[in-house]
């Protein structure tokens, strides 16, 4: 069995995985993606009292609600999420949220493709070194 603390490309730790703040208010956590992978998923974490205004991406987003509650406003529809609640944003699609209450909202979001401007903002040298490690194990 291997050590726990070593990283494995199979199983993800939040707690080791890299962090960045996109804006005050919102942070991010990267949990896949980094190494050579074609889809990416996060954790993208809007503090209580912040929105994350309007903006839209070539990525397609899904994810589902992993905690706290928010108003998710996808186009031209708004909803009041919380926990266990899906979404999908297309390509392009404007969307944006607002927290509710006194708990960060925490989306967990998969984006195809890679979101490469979060690869270059989360500190990951390179991707190639784990690809390979990856291709070792197979």
């Amino acid at each position: 069995m291997d050590n726990v603390n070593e990283r494995s490309p199979y199983f993800v730790d939040p707690e080791q995985a890299p962090k960045f703040a996109q804006m005050e208010g919102l942070e991010t956590t990267v949990l896949t993606g980094l190494h050579g992978e074609q889809m990416m998923m996060v954790l993208n974490a809007t503090m209580p009292g912040h929105s994350v205004p309007t903006h839209s991406h070539p990525h397609e987003q899904i994810g589902m609600v992993y905690s706290g509650r928010a108003i998710l406003r996808i186009g031209d529809e708004e909803r009041e999420v919380g926990p266990g609640d899906f979404y999908c944003i297309p390509s392009g699609v404007p969307h944006s949220d607002t927290a509710l209450g006194e708990e960060p909202f925490v989306m967990l979001d998969i984006f195809y493709p890679v979101r490469e401007d979060f690869v270059a903002r989360s500190g990951v040298a390179t991707r190639e070194g784990f690809s390979q490690h990856q291709q070792a194990r197979h």
